[in-house]
Protein backbone atom coordinates (compact mmCIF):
# COMPACT_ATOMS: atom_id res chain seq x y z
CA UNK A 1 0.00 0.00 0.00
CA UNK A 2 1.01 3.57 -1.49
CA UNK A 3 0.53 6.05 1.70
CA UNK A 4 1.59 9.27 0.61
CA UNK A 5 5.17 10.65 2.33
CA UNK A 6 5.49 14.46 3.14
CA UNK A 7 8.02 16.32 4.47
CA UNK A 8 7.80 19.71 6.14
CA UNK A 9 11.14 20.52 4.46
CA UNK A 10 10.21 19.62 0.98
CA UNK A 11 10.25 22.62 -1.18
CA UNK A 12 6.46 22.71 -2.34
CA UNK A 13 4.96 20.98 1.15
CA UNK A 14 2.55 24.17 1.70
CA UNK A 15 0.90 23.68 -2.44
CA UNK A 16 1.35 19.42 -1.63
CA UNK A 17 -0.68 20.23 1.77
CA UNK A 18 -3.29 22.31 0.63
CA UNK A 19 -3.66 19.74 -2.08
CA UNK A 20 -4.35 17.39 0.21
CA UNK A 21 -6.76 18.84 2.39
CA UNK A 22 -8.47 19.86 -0.09
CA UNK A 23 -12.16 18.46 -0.51
CA UNK A 24 -15.18 20.64 -2.24
CA UNK A 25 -18.74 18.41 -2.95
CA UNK A 26 -19.15 18.85 -6.31
CA UNK A 27 -22.45 20.42 -7.35
CA UNK A 28 -24.42 17.39 -8.67
CA UNK A 29 -26.80 19.55 -10.44
CA UNK A 30 -28.67 16.29 -10.73
CA UNK A 31 -29.14 15.37 -6.91
CA UNK A 32 -29.69 19.33 -6.69
CA UNK A 33 -33.03 18.95 -8.73
CA UNK A 34 -34.20 15.98 -8.03
CA UNK A 35 -34.17 16.78 -3.58
CA UNK A 36 -35.41 20.05 -3.96
CA UNK A 37 -38.45 18.31 -6.14
CA UNK A 38 -38.51 15.76 -3.38
CA UNK A 39 -38.78 18.95 -0.65
CA UNK A 40 -41.65 20.35 -2.89
CA UNK A 41 -43.98 17.85 -3.36
CA UNK A 42 -43.64 16.82 0.32
CA UNK A 43 -44.13 20.09 1.62
CA UNK A 44 -47.74 20.20 -0.82
CA UNK A 45 -48.93 16.64 -0.36
CA UNK A 46 -47.70 15.55 2.91
CA UNK A 47 -47.72 11.95 3.88
CA UNK A 48 -48.86 10.84 0.64
CA UNK A 49 -45.91 12.02 -1.09
CA UNK A 50 -43.91 10.61 1.92
CA UNK A 51 -45.81 7.57 0.83
CA UNK A 52 -44.71 7.12 -2.52
CA UNK A 53 -41.18 7.98 -2.23
CA UNK A 54 -40.53 5.63 0.73
CA UNK A 55 -42.22 2.87 -1.52
CA UNK A 56 -39.48 4.06 -4.23
CA UNK A 57 -36.54 4.52 -2.89
CA UNK A 58 -36.60 2.11 0.05
CA UNK A 59 -39.08 -0.74 -1.29
CA UNK A 60 -41.32 -0.63 1.63
CA UNK A 61 -44.77 -0.49 0.72
CA UNK A 62 -46.75 1.51 3.81
CA UNK A 63 -50.74 0.76 3.11
CA UNK A 64 -51.26 4.33 5.53
CA UNK A 65 -49.63 6.86 7.06
CA UNK A 66 -49.97 5.06 10.33
CA UNK A 67 -47.89 2.28 9.25
CA UNK A 68 -44.77 4.83 9.19
CA UNK A 69 -45.14 5.28 13.14
CA UNK A 70 -43.42 2.44 15.44
CA UNK A 71 -45.18 1.40 18.41
CA UNK A 72 -43.45 1.62 21.93
CA UNK A 73 -43.67 -1.36 22.60
CA UNK A 74 -41.31 -3.04 19.49
CA UNK A 75 -38.40 -0.59 20.82
CA UNK A 76 -39.03 -2.10 24.35
CA UNK A 77 -39.06 -5.57 22.90
CA UNK A 78 -35.62 -4.32 20.60
CA UNK A 79 -33.33 -3.63 23.84
CA UNK A 80 -35.20 -6.78 25.75
CA UNK A 81 -34.39 -9.11 23.37
CA UNK A 82 -30.72 -7.81 22.59
CA UNK A 83 -27.72 -10.49 23.93
CA UNK A 84 -26.99 -9.50 27.49
CA UNK A 85 -23.27 -7.47 26.34
CA UNK A 86 -25.16 -5.67 23.64
CA UNK A 87 -27.58 -4.18 26.05
CA UNK A 88 -24.87 -3.63 28.89
CA UNK A 89 -22.60 -1.85 26.34
CA UNK A 90 -25.57 0.16 25.09
CA UNK A 91 -26.53 1.20 28.75
CA UNK A 92 -23.20 1.95 29.95
CA UNK A 93 -22.32 3.95 26.63
CA UNK A 94 -25.66 5.69 27.13
CA UNK A 95 -24.55 6.73 30.64
CA UNK A 96 -21.39 7.88 30.39
CA UNK A 97 -22.80 10.31 27.64
CA UNK A 98 -25.82 11.91 29.49
CA UNK A 99 -23.22 12.54 32.61
CA UNK A 100 -20.78 13.97 30.49
CA UNK A 101 -23.23 16.26 28.64
CA UNK A 102 -25.18 17.39 31.88
CA UNK A 103 -22.44 19.27 32.65
CA UNK A 104 -22.80 21.60 29.35
CA UNK A 105 -26.40 22.62 30.57
CA UNK A 106 -26.48 26.55 30.27
CA UNK A 107 -28.41 28.25 33.09
CA UNK A 108 -30.62 31.47 32.99
CA UNK A 109 -28.70 34.80 34.61
CA UNK A 110 -29.23 38.30 35.49
CA UNK A 111 -27.85 41.10 37.17
CA UNK A 112 -29.50 45.09 38.14
CA UNK A 113 -26.84 47.38 37.22
CA UNK A 114 -26.32 50.64 39.58
CA UNK A 115 -30.30 52.81 37.97
CA UNK A 116 -32.25 49.11 39.01
CA UNK A 117 -32.44 48.20 35.22
CA UNK A 118 -32.35 44.59 35.41
CA UNK A 119 -30.41 43.14 32.66
CA UNK A 120 -29.86 39.16 31.82
CA UNK A 121 -30.38 36.05 29.53
CA UNK A 122 -33.36 33.04 29.56
CA UNK A 123 -32.13 29.65 28.61
CA UNK A 124 -34.64 27.40 27.13
CA UNK A 125 -34.91 24.60 25.31
CA UNK A 126 -35.85 23.79 21.48
CA UNK A 127 -39.43 22.38 21.67
CA UNK A 128 -39.02 19.39 19.48
CA UNK A 129 -35.95 18.30 17.83
CA UNK A 130 -35.94 15.56 14.70
CA UNK A 131 -33.05 12.81 14.66
CA UNK A 132 -32.57 11.45 11.20
CA UNK A 133 -30.70 8.05 11.31
CA UNK A 134 -29.15 6.50 8.37
CA UNK A 135 -30.84 2.56 7.76
CA UNK A 136 -29.71 -0.27 5.72
CA UNK A 137 -25.84 -0.89 5.27
CA UNK A 138 -25.21 2.09 7.94
CA UNK A 139 -26.70 1.38 10.84
CA UNK A 140 -25.93 3.53 13.65
CA UNK A 141 -26.97 2.83 17.51
CA UNK A 142 -24.02 4.66 18.54
CA UNK A 143 -25.43 8.03 16.78
CA UNK A 144 -28.62 7.64 18.12
CA UNK A 145 -27.17 8.36 21.65
CA UNK A 146 -24.87 11.03 20.82
CA UNK A 147 -27.65 13.04 19.24
CA UNK A 148 -30.13 12.21 20.91
CA UNK A 149 -29.15 12.40 24.66
CA UNK A 150 -27.53 15.97 24.83
CA UNK A 151 -31.62 16.94 23.52
CA UNK A 152 -32.80 15.50 26.61
CA UNK A 153 -30.44 16.71 28.90
CA UNK A 154 -31.62 20.39 27.43
CA UNK A 155 -35.03 19.40 28.36
CA UNK A 156 -36.14 19.30 24.74
CA UNK A 157 -39.92 17.97 25.38
CA UNK A 158 -40.16 15.76 22.09
CA UNK A 159 -37.69 13.84 19.77
CA UNK A 160 -38.88 12.33 16.91
CA UNK A 161 -36.84 9.99 15.18
CA UNK A 162 -37.03 9.28 11.41
CA UNK A 163 -34.77 5.93 10.19
CA UNK A 164 -35.31 4.52 6.82
CA UNK A 165 -35.79 0.94 6.80
CA UNK A 166 -35.06 -0.64 3.46
CA UNK A 167 -37.20 -4.29 2.31
CA UNK A 168 -38.67 -3.49 6.01
CA UNK A 169 -35.58 -4.47 7.69
CA UNK A 170 -35.02 -3.07 11.25
CA UNK A 171 -32.26 -2.98 12.90
CA UNK A 172 -32.57 -3.57 16.86
CA UNK A 173 -29.89 -2.01 18.26
CA UNK A 174 -30.78 1.33 16.06
CA UNK A 175 -34.15 0.91 17.89
CA UNK A 176 -32.87 -0.20 21.14
CA UNK A 177 -30.90 2.07 21.13
CA UNK A 178 -33.69 5.29 20.78
CA UNK A 179 -35.80 3.30 23.49
CA UNK A 180 -32.98 4.01 26.15
CA UNK A 181 -32.25 7.67 24.88
CA UNK A 182 -35.84 7.89 25.67
CA UNK A 183 -37.17 8.92 22.03
CA UNK A 184 -41.05 9.93 21.94
CA UNK A 185 -41.62 8.64 18.50
CA UNK A 186 -39.77 7.01 15.41
CA UNK A 187 -41.31 6.92 11.84
CA UNK A 188 -39.62 4.15 9.51
CA UNK A 189 -38.78 6.97 6.56
CA UNK A 190 -35.53 8.28 5.36
CA UNK A 191 -33.63 10.42 2.46
CA UNK A 192 -35.08 13.97 1.24
CA UNK A 193 -38.66 13.29 2.30
CA UNK A 194 -38.41 12.68 5.62
CA UNK A 195 -36.02 15.72 5.81
CA UNK A 196 -38.92 17.16 4.31
CA UNK A 197 -41.55 15.86 6.77
CA UNK A 198 -39.52 16.82 9.73
CA UNK A 199 -38.97 21.00 8.41
CA UNK A 200 -42.30 21.26 6.80
CA UNK A 201 -45.01 19.28 9.01
CA UNK A 202 -47.25 16.44 7.43
CA UNK A 203 -50.61 15.12 8.58
CA UNK A 204 -48.80 12.18 10.37
CA UNK A 205 -45.10 13.78 11.39
CA UNK A 206 -44.64 16.89 13.18
CA UNK A 207 -43.13 19.61 12.65
CA UNK A 208 -39.85 19.94 14.05
CA UNK A 209 -37.49 23.34 15.43
CA UNK A 210 -34.16 21.58 14.34
CA UNK A 211 -32.38 18.33 12.59
CA UNK A 212 -29.23 16.40 13.27
CA UNK A 213 -27.82 13.45 12.45
CA UNK A 214 -26.23 12.45 9.50
CA UNK A 215 -27.29 11.14 6.35
CA UNK A 216 -26.27 10.64 2.70
CA UNK A 217 -25.37 12.55 0.00
CA UNK A 218 -29.66 13.63 -0.36
CA UNK A 219 -30.04 13.69 3.25
CA UNK A 220 -27.39 16.66 3.31
CA UNK A 221 -28.42 18.72 0.05
CA UNK A 222 -32.22 18.59 1.71
CA UNK A 223 -30.86 19.54 5.54
CA UNK A 224 -28.85 22.35 3.62
CA UNK A 225 -32.60 23.15 1.65
CA UNK A 226 -34.73 23.53 4.69
CA UNK A 227 -32.31 25.94 6.91
CA UNK A 228 -34.23 28.24 7.69
CA UNK A 229 -38.04 26.88 8.02
CA UNK A 230 -35.94 24.89 10.84
CA UNK A 231 -32.37 24.79 12.26
CA UNK A 232 -29.88 22.19 11.47
CA UNK A 233 -26.88 21.01 13.37
CA UNK A 234 -24.29 20.69 10.36
CA UNK A 235 -23.34 19.55 6.92
CA UNK A 236 -20.66 16.94 7.84
CA UNK A 237 -18.10 15.60 4.94
CA UNK A 238 -16.52 12.55 4.79
CA UNK A 239 -14.62 11.76 8.61
CA UNK A 240 -11.13 12.69 9.70
CA UNK A 241 -8.29 11.52 12.00
CA UNK A 242 -4.84 13.73 12.49
CA UNK A 243 -2.41 11.63 14.60
CA UNK A 244 0.33 13.71 16.59
CA UNK A 245 3.15 11.19 17.46
CA UNK A 246 6.45 11.30 19.28
CA UNK A 247 7.27 8.13 17.73
CA UNK A 248 7.18 6.09 21.31
CA UNK A 249 3.58 4.56 20.63
CA UNK A 250 3.36 0.97 19.07
CA UNK A 251 3.03 1.33 15.71
CA UNK A 252 0.58 -0.81 15.65
CA UNK A 253 -1.40 0.75 17.50
CA UNK A 254 -0.90 4.11 15.43
CA UNK A 255 -1.60 1.97 12.25
CA UNK A 256 -4.96 0.71 13.66
CA UNK A 257 -6.16 4.10 14.71
CA UNK A 258 -5.43 5.63 10.86
CA UNK A 259 -7.72 2.54 10.10
CA UNK A 260 -10.05 3.26 12.15
CA UNK A 261 -11.06 6.50 10.27
CA UNK A 262 -10.56 5.52 6.54
CA UNK A 263 -12.53 2.48 7.18
CA UNK A 264 -15.49 4.64 6.94
CA UNK A 265 -15.58 5.77 3.50
CA UNK A 266 -13.09 5.77 0.50
CA UNK A 267 -13.24 10.24 1.23
CA UNK A 268 -11.99 10.02 4.57
CA UNK A 269 -9.03 11.00 5.85
CA UNK A 270 -6.26 9.74 7.92
CA UNK A 271 -2.86 11.82 8.28
CA UNK A 272 -0.07 11.39 10.75
CA UNK A 273 2.43 13.95 11.96
CA UNK A 274 6.43 12.89 13.29
CA UNK A 275 9.42 14.21 14.07
CA UNK A 276 10.05 10.63 13.98
CA UNK A 277 11.04 8.97 10.52
CA UNK A 278 12.13 5.81 11.63
CA UNK A 279 8.84 5.88 13.56
CA UNK A 280 6.91 7.16 10.33
CA UNK A 281 8.67 3.97 8.60
CA UNK A 282 7.58 1.66 11.41
CA UNK A 283 4.13 2.45 11.00
CA UNK A 284 3.85 2.24 7.20
CA UNK A 285 5.39 -1.11 7.55
CA UNK A 286 2.48 -1.85 10.15
CA UNK A 287 0.03 -0.75 8.19
CA UNK A 288 0.67 -2.81 5.33
CA UNK A 289 0.61 -6.13 7.59
CA UNK A 290 -2.52 -5.30 9.13
CA UNK A 291 -4.55 -3.92 6.44
CA UNK A 292 -4.49 -7.90 4.93
CA UNK A 293 -6.80 -8.85 7.94
CA UNK A 294 -9.42 -6.17 7.70
CA UNK A 295 -12.79 -6.64 6.01
CA UNK A 296 -13.05 -3.42 5.09
CA UNK A 297 -9.24 -3.31 3.56
CA UNK A 298 -10.58 -1.94 0.13
CA UNK A 299 -12.38 1.47 1.53
CA UNK A 300 -9.23 1.95 4.00
CA UNK A 301 -6.72 1.20 1.09
CA UNK A 302 -8.46 3.81 -0.99
CA UNK A 303 -8.66 5.93 1.45
CA UNK A 304 -5.20 6.01 2.48
CA UNK A 305 -4.17 6.47 -0.76
CA UNK A 306 -6.26 9.01 -2.43
CA UNK A 307 -6.48 11.06 0.99
CA UNK A 308 -3.90 10.27 3.41
CA UNK A 309 -0.13 10.30 4.37
CA UNK A 310 2.75 9.99 6.52
CA UNK A 311 4.52 13.52 7.19
CA UNK A 312 7.63 14.43 8.63
CA UNK A 313 7.89 17.29 10.80
CA UNK A 314 10.97 19.57 12.02
CA UNK A 315 9.61 18.81 15.65
CA UNK A 316 6.51 18.98 17.64
CA UNK A 317 6.13 22.48 17.94
CA UNK A 318 5.92 22.28 13.72
CA UNK A 319 3.50 19.54 14.28
CA UNK A 320 1.05 21.47 16.37
CA UNK A 321 1.08 24.65 13.85
CA UNK A 322 0.20 21.74 11.06
CA UNK A 323 -2.20 20.66 12.95
CA UNK A 324 -3.91 24.05 13.59
CA UNK A 325 -3.84 24.70 10.07
CA UNK A 326 -6.05 21.44 9.37
CA UNK A 327 -7.91 22.02 11.89
CA UNK A 328 -9.13 18.08 11.87
CA UNK A 329 -12.23 16.25 12.95
CA UNK A 330 -10.29 13.69 15.58
CA UNK A 331 -6.70 14.85 16.54
CA UNK A 332 -4.83 12.04 18.26
CA UNK A 333 -2.01 13.83 20.80
CA UNK A 334 -0.23 10.24 21.10
CA UNK A 335 2.99 11.71 23.50
CA UNK A 336 4.18 11.01 26.76
CA UNK A 337 2.68 14.34 28.23
CA UNK A 338 -0.38 15.56 26.37
CA UNK A 339 -0.67 18.27 28.54
CA UNK A 340 2.21 20.23 28.21
CA UNK A 341 1.26 20.52 23.94
CA UNK A 342 -2.38 21.10 24.96
CA UNK A 343 -2.31 25.24 25.01
CA UNK A 344 -0.62 25.12 21.36
CA UNK A 345 -3.67 23.37 19.87
CA UNK A 346 -6.29 25.45 18.96
CA UNK A 347 -8.75 24.03 16.13
CA UNK A 348 -9.94 20.42 16.74
CA UNK A 349 -13.18 19.32 17.03
CA UNK A 350 -12.27 16.65 19.68
CA UNK A 351 -8.46 16.12 21.14
CA UNK A 352 -7.54 12.53 22.31
CA UNK A 353 -5.24 12.72 24.78
CA UNK A 354 -2.44 10.21 25.55
CA UNK A 355 -1.22 7.07 24.19
CA UNK A 356 -3.94 4.91 25.53
CA UNK A 357 -6.71 7.32 23.87
CA UNK A 358 -8.26 5.59 20.62
CA UNK A 359 -10.04 7.72 19.01
CA UNK A 360 -12.63 4.66 18.48
CA UNK A 361 -13.61 5.72 22.11
CA UNK A 362 -14.46 8.80 21.27
CA UNK A 363 -16.94 7.25 18.85
CA UNK A 364 -19.02 5.35 21.19
CA UNK A 365 -18.38 5.32 25.22
CA UNK A 366 -15.53 8.01 26.05
CA UNK A 367 -18.88 10.68 26.91
CA UNK A 368 -18.33 13.27 24.82
CA UNK A 369 -20.22 13.98 21.29
CA UNK A 370 -18.86 12.28 18.36
CA UNK A 371 -20.91 14.45 16.12
CA UNK A 372 -17.93 17.29 15.34
CA UNK A 373 -16.98 19.78 12.44
CA UNK A 374 -14.99 18.39 9.21
CA UNK A 375 -13.15 19.84 6.38
CA UNK A 376 -11.70 22.28 8.66
CA UNK A 377 -14.54 23.87 9.92
CA UNK A 378 -13.09 23.47 13.40
CA UNK A 379 -11.89 26.73 13.28
CA UNK A 380 -15.03 28.33 13.73
CA UNK A 381 -17.30 25.53 14.70
CA UNK A 382 -17.63 22.97 17.93
CA UNK A 383 -18.83 19.44 18.92
CA UNK A 384 -22.55 18.75 18.87
CA UNK A 385 -23.88 19.39 22.36
CA UNK A 386 -26.76 20.31 24.90
CA UNK A 387 -25.91 23.84 23.54
CA UNK A 388 -27.46 23.23 20.17
CA UNK A 389 -30.83 22.49 22.19
CA UNK A 390 -30.97 25.44 23.69
CA UNK A 391 -31.37 28.88 22.93
CA UNK A 392 -31.32 31.99 24.77
CA UNK A 393 -33.66 35.37 24.88
CA UNK A 394 -32.18 38.45 26.41
CA UNK A 395 -33.95 40.23 28.95
CA UNK A 396 -34.20 43.46 29.74
CA UNK A 397 -36.00 45.42 32.39
CA UNK A 398 -35.50 48.96 32.38
CA UNK A 399 -36.00 51.10 35.79
CA UNK A 400 -37.96 54.40 35.66
CA UNK A 401 -34.37 56.00 36.36
CA UNK A 402 -32.36 54.12 33.83
CA UNK A 403 -34.91 55.14 31.26
CA UNK A 404 -33.73 58.81 31.54
CA UNK A 405 -30.49 58.29 30.84
CA UNK A 406 -30.94 55.46 28.56
CA UNK A 407 -33.11 57.37 26.31
CA UNK A 408 -30.90 60.63 26.00
CA UNK A 409 -28.37 57.85 24.64
CA UNK A 410 -30.97 55.54 22.43
CA UNK A 411 -32.67 59.16 20.69
CA UNK A 412 -28.59 60.65 20.09
CA UNK A 413 -27.80 57.25 18.07
CA UNK A 414 -31.75 56.71 16.43
CA UNK A 415 -31.32 60.44 14.78
CA UNK A 416 -28.03 59.97 14.00
CA UNK A 417 -29.32 56.86 11.63
CA UNK A 418 -32.70 58.89 10.86
CA UNK A 419 -34.59 57.15 12.96
CA UNK A 420 -37.15 59.43 14.40
CA UNK A 421 -39.74 56.66 15.69
CA UNK A 422 -37.23 55.05 17.58
CA UNK A 423 -35.79 57.78 18.65
CA UNK A 424 -39.25 59.38 20.27
CA UNK A 425 -39.91 55.88 21.59
CA UNK A 426 -36.99 56.11 23.78
CA UNK A 427 -37.91 59.79 24.67
CA UNK A 428 -41.34 59.44 26.08
CA UNK A 429 -40.42 56.99 28.46
CA UNK A 430 -37.46 59.32 29.56
CA UNK A 431 -40.18 62.01 30.51
CA UNK A 432 -42.60 59.73 32.04
CA UNK A 433 -42.62 59.80 36.20
CA UNK A 434 -44.46 56.34 36.42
Amino acid sequence: MNIRRLSSRAAGFNAELEKLLAFEETADEQLEATVAGILADVRMRGDTAVLEYTRKFDRLALKNPAEMELQSAELRNAIEGLPAKQRNALEQAAERVTEYHKKQVQTSWSYTDGDGTLLGQQVTPLDRVGLYVPGGKAAYPSSVLMNALPAKVAGVSELIMVVPTPDGVKNPLVLAAAYLAGIDRVFTIGGAQAVAALAYGTASIPRVDKIVGPGNAYVAAAKRRVFGACGIDMIAGPSEILVICDGQTDPDWIAMDLFSQAEHDELAQAILLSPDMKFIDAVAQSANRLLVQMPRRDIIHAALAHRGALIHVADMHEACVISNRIAPEHLELSVEDPQAWLPKLKHAGAIFMGRFTSEALGDYCAGPNHVLPTSGTARFSSPLGVYDFQKRSSLIQVSAQGAQELGDIASVLAFGEGLQAHAQSALYRKTSKS
